[in-house]
């Protein structure tokens, strides 16, 4: 893996936030969720597509924090466009966990 300098990690603007909705996506291609992100009044909300089905159903997943990477560009995943990218990392299945804060943080604070 090649290595970057602090300025392009600067760069990726990592943001909490929490999910005020979230829905099952059938049209997906592997099984995921649609969801709704609060990222506090600086960026608003925005939605994504993940697939976390495995750990997470629609339901638990509204009112939880969530970390996200918010300066992508929107990507077109069948008919929805996503417009963050959740963090996860794999469990022992490669099936994805979400990377959430373990104490509760202001929605839209930013990672360093």
């Amino acid at each position: 893996m090649s290595e970057i300098d602090f300025d392009d990690f600067l760069k990726v603007d990592i943001r909490v936030g929490r999910v005020t909705r979230a829905e099952p996506f059938p049209e997906a291609r592997k099984p995921a969720i649609k969801m709704w992100v609060d990222f506090g009044a600086e960026l608003g909300e925005r939605k994504t597509s993940a697939q976390v089905t495995r750990h997470y159903t629609p339901e638990a997943l509204v009112g939880r924090q969530v970390v996200a990477v918010v300066n992508f560009p929107p990507r077109q995943i069948g008919p929805f466009m996503s417009e963050v990218l959740v963090l996860g990392l794999p469990d022992p299945d490669g099936e994805v966990v979400l990377l959430t804060p373990d104490q509760a943080v202001p929605d839209g604070g930013r990672m360093h």
